[in-house]
């Protein structure tokens, strides 16, 4: 075996102002924690490094919101992230935090260098300054419209729709987050990271050297940037939360959070290091350790320039090796969304979905958004663990054993001698560990995810094939040499399953009783299932079967579409804005109105209209035709009969052709449906709305 390579992995640091959701799953952790178990389970030397980001200006917003101090935002979710991850079977070497001690003052330590080296320039500037709330705004506490694309909701550092990093001074019509006042602008003194000076630099390290092997999505957008041309960029702010400044003139500033949560990664491995007796400069300045950064593509530029640029100016740090950003996950065809709770949260899902983590993680591999923007949707989910792991993976895993313990109580056979299809298919096995490697070694975690299946379905067609159900019957020889065959099948996808289906590979292990193999050992290998001809052997006692995986049903699925309706309807009724009131009228101007009781008789749905329903009202002076806009909320078969408010006395008017003759009155609930004015209920909300 050769010897282990030294690898470095980091995750970008979540902000700690809420839960994880899938789109974090998705983008980082799931790959990031497929690559690093890979590298453990093919015997490299892995530091896999994460921690909380707590010095983000959203943690400050949600603390105001939130009537609370900053600490308590980070204490509160540092918790809940650090142990949904452990839930989830996300096997961080160390997960840290950003107010640790040690990461203040490895920062601090980082800026004191450059600052020495004269990497800075200090600038005074004008910046957006809320008079009411007296104190410069920074990025994400500005609001407006992004220069680049027009979106109208852009934050100060950077616009979600395009992905453009911006500064707060960038935006059109700017807003105070804190106050909704317009900010004003005021001079304030900083230091800058000059980016233009590093800029033959990454041209060279990047556009020349050998990161053509990055993916298009990563290796498009900083190319883009660097040809546009790199400006200074502040690395501190005007706030009370974050990192002190550690020179004189830095008084009432910290650290800008792009600039220390990179340097996380750094402080995370020391205490990580410190814990287990390593250095931790192997892991950061010894050029034989591979250095690999994963995040989501707004990221790209802090991690692909901007950090390389900082590391670069101080000097002693190794360059990341790869920077494999993957775009977006939407969620059932929406952009997902924290503040608007459109999202499946991690502590939700282990609650609604118990012992069922690998079915997230395969179905968010599967449908991974490598090198575009994909969508999640729970049907997808359902089919991807119905029609894939329990019908191809937990199948085939299922009539093996099932099988093992019907014909030899458990006791694995001696096989006869293999025939030809037995050769081709233990060849086969052996074919799938470089096949896998190679997919996982290039970023393409969701292509290694379908090989994986492939050997599941390469078994099953094995079994059905030969049939050893038929010919235990007739031929005992073939049944123990096919069974055997088996088994050596269920053993390698019981190994290669951990970096995708952990907590299955080590279900399917203790079935097979592979944590007790006959060697002695730990156990088999990633290498094994390509060197060995045997990964399990003859007279081993396997375990009575149990079921990888469970079917899920509808019913299932439904409940988790309407949460997810409930929170758009709930998000809706909390952002409606009221219409402002209209001009006054008079008394007798009310007087004028004749408001009666009617009877809904009959009703149609107006053809080729979405919204229109030809109602016959009985107004108790008359029957007429209404022509009312309700049919996106009622059937015509909902309204008839209703006893309805009717206002009669309104002009008639043509609407497509059928004369309406009054108004039905209507209003909305708690929950923002539409609803009748009925005489019936003395008590609506929100006021009269005539339909």
């Amino acid at each position: 075996m050769s010897t282990p390579k030294r690898y470095t992995i980091t995750a970008a640091l979540p902000y700690t102002n809420g839960p994880i959701h899938i789109g974090h799953l998705a983008g980082v952790y799931v790959p990031a924690d497929i690559y690093a178990r890979y590298l453990r389970g093919t015997g490299n030397d892995v530091a896999f490094i994460c921690g909380s980001d707590e010095h983000g200006v959203p943690i400050t917003i949600k603390a105001k919101k939130e009537g609370v101090t900053p600490q308590d935002i980070v204490d509160k979710y540092h918790a809940i992230i650090k142990q949904s991850f452990v839930d989830f079977g996300i096997t961080f070497d160390n997960y840290s935090r950003t107010t640790a001690e040690i990461h203040h003052n490895t920062a601090q330590e980082f800026f004191k260098t450059l600052y020495d080296k004269k990497e800075f320039v200090e600038e005074i500037t004008e910046q957006l300054y809320d008079e009411e709330a007296n104190q410069f705004l920074a990025d994400r506490f500005v609001t407006g419209t992004c220069p680049k694309c027009g979106n109208e909701e852009a934050y100060g550092d950077q616009c979600e729709n395009c992905g453009s990093s911006l500064n707060a001074t960038d935006l059109i019509n700017p807003k105070s987050a804190i106050t909704g006042n317009v900010p004003t602008l005021k001079e304030t003194k900083h230091w800058f990271l000059p980016l233009n000076k590093h800029e033959d630099f990454l041209r060279e390290w990047i556009l020349k050297g050998h990161k053509k092997d990055w993916k298009s999505n990563v290796y498009g957008q900083v190319k883009s940037w660097i040809d546009d041309g790199l400006r200074p960029r502040a690395v501190t702010r005007d706030l009370d939360w974050g990192i002190p400044v550690p020179v004189d003139g830095g008084e009432g500033k910290v650290l800008y959070v792009w600039f220390d949560a990179p340097i996380g990664y750094i402080s995370a491995t020391k205490e990580w290091a410190a814990q287990e007796g390593k250095n931790w400069e192997d892991y950061w300045k010894d050029d034989n350790t591979k250095l690999v950064h994963f995040i989501g593509k707004d990221n790209i530029v802090f991690h692909c320039i901007i950090f390389p640029s900082m590391l670069k100016a101080e000097g002693s740090y190794i360059l990341p090796d790869n920077v494999p950003a993957n775009e977006f996950l939407n969620l059932e065809g929406k952009k997902l969304s924290t503040s608007k709770n459109w999202a499946v949260w991690l502590p939700d899902y282990l609650v609604d979905f118990p012992n069922q983590q690998d079915v997230l993680r395969y179905a968010l591999t599967a449908n991974a958004p490598e090198t575009k923007d994909n969508d999640f949707t729970w049907k997808d989910f359902q089919a991807r663990n119905n029609n894939e792991l329990v019908a191809i993976f937990g199948n085939f895993i299922n009539r093996v054993v099932v099988l093992t313990n019907k014909y030899y109580d458990g006791i694995i056979p001696e096989p006869a001698e293999y025939n030809e299809i037995d050769e081709e298919t233990l060849a086969a096995v052996k074919a799938y560990p470089a096949v896998i490697s190679s997919s996982i070694e290039r970023y393409r975690f969701r292509e290694a995810s379908q090989e994986l299946m492939n050997l599941a379905r390469l078994g099953n067609k094995y079994l059905a094939d030969e049939e050893p159900w038929k010919t235990v019957k007739t031929d005992e020889a073939r049944t123990k040499t096919v069974m055997f065959v088996a088994l050596q099948i269920a053993s390698a996808l019981a190994v290669l399953s951990e970096p995708f289906l952990p907590f299955t590979s080590d279900k399917l292990k203790n079935i097979l009783g592979l944590h007790r193999n006959n060697e002695g050992t730990d156990g088999l290998r990633w290498e094994d299932v390509s060197t060995k001809n045997i990964l399990i052997s003859a007279s081993h006692q396997i375990g009575k079967g149990e079921l990888l995986f469970s079917k899920i049903e509808d019913s299932q699925i439904e409940t988790q579409l309407e949460k997810l309706e409930a929170s758009k309807k709930a998000n809706e009724a909390a952002n409606k804005i009221a219409e402002p009131q209209k001009e006054e009228i008079t008394f007798e101007d009310f007087t004028k109105l004749d408001l009666r009781v009617g009877t809904i008789l009959e009703a149609e749905k107006m053809p080729k209209t979405k919204k229109l329903l030809v109602l016959k009202v009985d107004t108790g002076i008359d029957t007429r035709t209404i022509v009312s806009g309700i049919a996106e909320s009622f059937t015509p078969e909902d309204v008839i009969g209703k006893r309805v408010t009717v206002l009669v006395n309104l002009a008639p008017r043509k609407l497509r052709g059928v004369e309406s003759q009054g108004m039905i009155l209507m209003t909305e609930d708690d929950a923002g449906n539409l609803v009748f004015v009925n005489p019936d209920i003395a008590k609506v909300s929100n006021g009269l709305q005539i339909s």
